[in-house]
Parts: C-alpha cells; sequence; structure tokens
C-alpha cells in the first residue's frame, strides 16, 4: 500500500474543526437559529482546556456539554472558544481549545462529527489549533449531564 503523504486524516480533522468554529462564530454574532442547540464534547485533559478543579475531578477524561438555552459570555477565536454554562445551579466559564473537541452534534437536524484526537496515530493537529497549556479557573461544583452521542451516529 502507498504511504499517505498528504496525511488526508488530518486535513479532513482540520476541516471539520473549522467547520464547528464557523458555526460558532455564527452563532455568536447572530444568536442560534430556530431549533438548533450543540452537544460539544471534549477532551478536559487537553492543554488550553480551562475548567475548574472540581469540574475537572467530576470529569477527569472527558465531557459533553450542551449549548441550548442558557448560555452566557460566548466568545469564539480562532483556536479556541469561550463559554459560560449552568452545572447544577452554579456558573461555570470554560475555555475549550478546538483541538480538543472529540465530538459535535446538532441533534435539531440529526447532525454529528466525531474528531481524531491528537494522540490518534499519524494525526497532527495544526498550529493554529494547538494551544499552551492554561491555568484552571476556580469555579462551584456543580452537576452536569452527560449526554451519550451514539443516537446521533450514523449506524
Amino acid at each position: 500500500m502507498t504511504e499517505d503523504y498528504l496525511n488526508y486524516p488530518a486535513l479532513i480533522d482540520h476541516a471539520m474543526r473549522t467547520m464547528v468554529r464557523d458555526v460558532m462564530r455564527r452563532v455568536q454574532s447572530e444568536g442560534l437559529p430556530g431549533e438548533h442547540h450543540f452537544y460539544i464534547s471534549y477532551d478536559t485533559q487537553h492543554p488550553g482546556v480551562r475548567m475548574s478543579d472540581s469540574l475537572r475531578a467530576k470529569y477527569p477524561k472527558d465531557i459533553t456539554i450542551v449549548m441550548q438555552h442558557q448560555f452566557w459570555d460566548f466568545r469564539v477565536e480562532d483556536a479556541q472558544f469561550h463559554v459560560t454554562l449552568s452545572f447544577g445551579g452554579a456558573p461555570e466559564k470554560l475555555t475549550v481549545p478546538f483541538a480538543a473537541l472529540t465530538a459535535f452534534a446538532d441533534p435539531s437536524i440529526k447532525f454529528g462529527l466525531q474528531f481524531q484526537t491528537a494522540q490518534s496515530e499519524h494525526i497532527t493537529l495544526p498550529e493554529e489549533l494547538e494551544l499552551p497549556e492554561g491555568e484552571n479557573e476556580d469555579a462551584d461544583e456543580g452537576a452536569a449531564e452527560i449526554i451519550s452521542l451514539d443516537a446521533f451516529r450514523k449506524k
């Protein structure tokens, strides 16, 4: 078999992360249209992820957040997004690099993506999606619902 010198998996992964960033920028400027909402899964140990130590203790490997009716301080940058969500009634400030994403879904239209991880064989994320490790921000401990994306994946 011929070796993939072009690294198609990394190119596809980069294109999908860029699409998610573009969608989020649109939501930042226009709000969520209609019934659209997002389930966003990410690696909580990825460099640059910022969340309280108590929330990280509850979700030491990964977490799925829901952006639908109640989210605040939503800001999208080139390599990451920031959002405040409520966990058990307590606000939690999150910073999530796009490189940390493991899945993205909009269940209102049964759309979903799964991403390669930087640890996957032969996957190297572009520098623009990589961030140095950030510091954790303190917030009150709360509970969040983890939602399986299996219902939204094509079988």
